[in-house]
């Protein structure tokens, strides 16, 4: 273990131009419960009772087609894969495909079955073609759901058909959708489909639910859901300049109201904040002393280019705080993380940013050595002495 004088903590303020909150870039809802993320940084815009479990409805029907997805992935299923359709999915109510068990739909029949119309029959398809029965497969979801970080939500069917136990919370739909978006871009255009009728059975529910598309605000999903319990919900996510935004509202009164508060997200969401490049990759920050190396200092910078969001109204300045240890003990990597820069915002989470070692430093030969050895029994004789 390093002598703890050999490591002092140093801190050093500096002035960026970035910008706080302004207080009056709240926004509030009318939903029950909302997740605003601005994809591209990671920000949290909004929170509203986003932890607290609900019953999300269809909404809960995107861990179905994560499960799908992932098995697609997997080589376990392909799009052309045919599934049965039993009597109990034959028998589901509320949204269908009115598939029936004669029918032996494709994966991709199913999945544009299940975004568009939502249908709780290709729900149940689903399911059992992928665990047998739909309870071990809302076990399977459950458990899956755990490993994704989504810790509060439980699956008691696949199509988010009203029980008990069917539990999401918005944050975890929020983890959900970001996942959707970015580990099967393959499979991803499906949720901006706008109608689908399978086989022409259902021409009165061939259209997407989703009020956003087609608006020309760049919305291209993702899931609308309700219930007498739930409400009215969606979750949405639209991209615009290279920015991405994500949400989930749940809770709403209506259609028409689930259709202007949404809308009203994404406005506040792009119009109420920037994105602005901070920090370039391998732009130098402080510098950290060495001991036992081949040189005496060395460099850390960002090991890759930072963004920041902050709002439009431009306020006030913040001060960044750049923290590392000083000196540093050679042997050193190139990119080994030396520092952090941390900048507090203002009713946002702080953005931390890792400082890495700009080049590798060997050890040094015996001239240096003895250099260390010297200042460290200078500097114990000190300590001892206490000049």
């Amino acid at each position: 273990m390093r002598p703890s004088f050999l490591l002092p903590l140093v801190s050093s303020a500096l002035w960026l131009l970035l910008v706080s909150l302004p207080a009056n870039a709240a926004f509030e809802t009318r939903a029950r419960a909302a997740y605003v993320v601005d994809q591209s940084s990671g920000t949290v815009l909004l929170q509203k009772n986003a932890d607290q479990p609900m019953p999300p409805a269809s909404m809960s029907k995107l861990m179905t087609l994560n499960m799908l997805f992932e098995a697609l992935r997997d080589g376990r299923v392909t799009l052309e894969t045919r599934f049965p359709v039993s009597t109990k999915a034959m028998s589901m109510g509320g949204s269908t495909m009115f598939l029936n068990e004669r029918d032996r739909p494709t994966v991709e029949n199913l999945i544009r079955g299940i975004i568009v119309q939502s249908g709780n029959d290709a729900c149940v398809v689903v399911a059992e073609g992928l665990a047998g029965t739909e309870e071990a497969f809302a076990r399977l979801m459950t458990e899956r759901a755990r490993v994704l970080g989504m810790t509060n939500s439980t699956f008691a069917n696949a199509s988010g058909w009203p029980h008990p136990n069917q539990r999401m919370s918005m944050h975890d739909l929020g983890i959900l959708a970001q996942r959707l978006i970015k580990e099967f871009p393959e499979y991803y255009g499906y949720f901006g489909e706008k109608e689908f009728d399978f086989d022409g059975r259902a021409p009165q529910n061939r259209f997407n639910r989703n009020p956003l598309l087609g608006l020309g605000i760049g919305a291209d999903g993702l899931k609308t859901g309700h219930t007498s319990e739930a409400g009215y919900g969606l979750v949405g996510s639209a991209l615009q300049g290279g920015r991405r935004v994500t949400f989930v509202v749940s809770g709403l009164a209506s259609e028409t109201e689930r259709a202007e508060e949404s809308e009203r997200i994404i406005n506040w969401s792009f119009r109420q904040f920037v994105q602005r490049k901070i920090l370039r990759e391998g732009e130098r920050l402080a510098e950290a002393d060495v001991w036992m190396g081949e040189i005496e200092q060395v460099g850390l910078v960002a090991p890759e280019d930072v963004d920041i969001l902050y709002p439009a109204v431009v306020r006030d300045a913040l001060e960044a705080e750049v923290t590392f240890f000083n000196p540093v003990l050679a042997p050193i990597e190139k990119g080994q993380q030396l520092g952090e820069l941390v900048i507090t915002r203002p009713d946002m989470a702080p953005l931390r940013v890792p400082l890495v070692a700009a080049r590798g430093v060997e050890r040094g030969g015996f001239v240096p050595r003895l250099r260390t050895a010297t200042e460290v029994l200078i500097r114990i004789g000190r300590e001892a002495t206490g000049l």
